[in-house]
């Protein structure tokens, strides 16, 4: 059996139960990266310790193996919630104006990534294949080798992967894709950031791919490729029949008291478009007044980051919006937007996509956005709804058959809403079998092994049969 290292910036929250309550995000790939394997999931336990010492938490949670280390208040700071999240995030999302560059955040970093390496590296054994995870990691594999190891290490981005335009604003940027370059395999969500990173590297490194997906640096040869996460389709349509999501389901469909619902849900950050959304439904409401009390926008965001002083900003920006567009369309019996700020299990989220006529996935830039694949794995296959889904996000690249808009255009996302809201069964459904086919074949499972294959060495990628017919 495979033995396999999965490193990520954090383990805890699935160690405590709560697998990305918000919807969508990195713990599930993961899980599904590790099922059926001889698996060790290893990171930063999410708890604050006086003095940092390396040692490792060894537990199991559900069959799954994990490993955690704690980390001091200055690694947090400056590591975590300084450089990863303050530079990083905002660069990476097109958002210099938001990045922050502090000397300490970046030497907070290195020293984060460092402490990581040091502290699974005596967990490494010869045959382990080693598999890392988002930007918060950019520098491990630089770290391990430091430290002597030489396995097969893969690295898997799930944001974007700038312009080097805008990549060349951030400080030291050249020393910190080199130690990229220290991975055997480099993964990212779309052909155009696998594109945007190989320009990169030929336009400010003089480095040209010696085939497609093969580059060479100081002797070493990386696979640079373009592989979409997927989420478990046939776990997620699971979800629907379990207690908690069919009383979700039934508690939507009664209070939407034969309204279409419109559903968006969203980590509260300012990558996701959000106030963008409320124009553009505001903008669909004063068009079509005679559609009104017909229709509501659910909106679930659960806040992240409160301490970065950017995301408090956008907090109060939408309670400020959704607070105006009530006031000026609300009435008597009728309110238009239902903005929540409260976590959301992965069950009652099945539940409450399924009750949805219209799934909002309106990103400004994203990764991919799992969010839209588990909305499609909910539909009804004999009375789906819509996915509007902004052409910014990865998985717009995959989900065709979803109408896709640019999320800065109020007027696009009304039109969208009017044009969902007017589509007959059956092009719901002829949209929907493809969106589910995709969803399907191309899954959480598919995405691992092919991920996987190429970092043992492999260069064939087994592509299963597309599914005629929903599971």
């Amino acid at each position: 059996m495979e033995r396999l290292i999965v490193i990520s910036s954090l383990v805890h929250a699935l160690a405590e139960g709560e697998a990305e309550a918000h919807g969508g995000g990195l713990p599930q790939p993961i899980v599904s990266a590790m099922a059926g394997r001889n698996a060790l999931w290893f990171g930063w336990s999410g708890k604050v310790t006086e003095r940092f010492t390396g040692s490792l938490k060894l537990e199991c949670c559900d069959g799954m193996r994990m490993a955690s280390v704690d980390l001091d208040a200055a690694d947090i700071d400056e590591f975590v919630n300084g450089y990863a999240n303050r530079t990083l995030w905002p660069m990476l999302h097109g958002r210099t104006d938001l990045a922050e560059f502090e000397r300490h955040f970046t030497d907070g970093y290195e020293r984060g990534n460092s402490r990581l390496a040091r502290s699974i590296m005596p967990l490494i054994e010869e045959d382990h294949l080693v598999w890392v995870h988002d930007y918060p990691l950019f520098l491990v594999a630089n770290e391990l080798r430091a430290l002597g190891c030489d396995n097969r290490i893969g690295f898997f981005l799930h944001t974007p992967w700038p312009h080097r335009s805008i990549l060349t604003a951030l400080p030291d940027h050249a020393r910190m894709v080199q130690a990229l370059l220290c991975y055997d395999v480099i993964g990212f969500q779309t052909e155009d950031y696998r594109q945007a990173f190989l320009d990169y590297l030929e336009s400010e490194l003089g480095i040209s791919p010696i085939e497609d997906d093969l580059i060479e640096f100081e002797g070493r040869c990386i696979r640079v490729l373009a592989l979409p996460v997927g989420i478990d389709a046939a776990e997620y349509r699971d979800l629907l029949a379990s207690p908690e999501a069919r009383a979700s389901h039934q508690a939507s469909m009664e209070s939407a008291n034969g309204r279409s619902m419109i559903a968006g849900v969203d980590r509260l950050d300012f990558s996701k478009g959000l106030p963008q959304r409320f124009a553009g439904y505001d903008r669909f409401l004063s068009a079509r007044p005679d559609m009104q009390e017909q229709i509501f926008l659910l909106q679930i965001a659960p806040p992240a980051r409160n301490d970065i002083p950017c995301y408090s900003h956008i907090r109060e920006e939408l309670e400020a919006l959704s607070g105006r567009i009530n006031g000026k369309h609300a009435t008597s019996n009728w309110v238009p937007i239902r903005y929540v700020n409260r976590e959301h299990s992965r069950q009652q989220l099945a539940g409450i996509f399924r009750a949805a006529r219209i799934g909002l996935v309106t990103p400004l830039q994203d990764g991919m956005n799992l969010v839209a694949k588990e909305f499609v794995a909910a539909q009804d296959p004999e009375n789906p709804g819509v996915l509007i889904l902004s052409k910014f996000t990865g998985a717009a690249a995959q989900l065709k058959e979803a109408l896709t808009i640019n999320p800065f255009s109020a007027d696009e996302l009304a039109e969208a809403i009017e044009q969902a809201l007017k589509m007959p069964v059956a092009e719901r459904k002829r949209r929907w079998r493809s969106l589910y086919d995709i969803v399907n074949r191309e899954d959480a499972a598919w995405w691992c092994d092919s991920f996987l294959q190429r970092l043992r060495g492999s260069s064939e990628i087994e592509r299963p049969v597309l599914l005629s017919q929903a599971a």
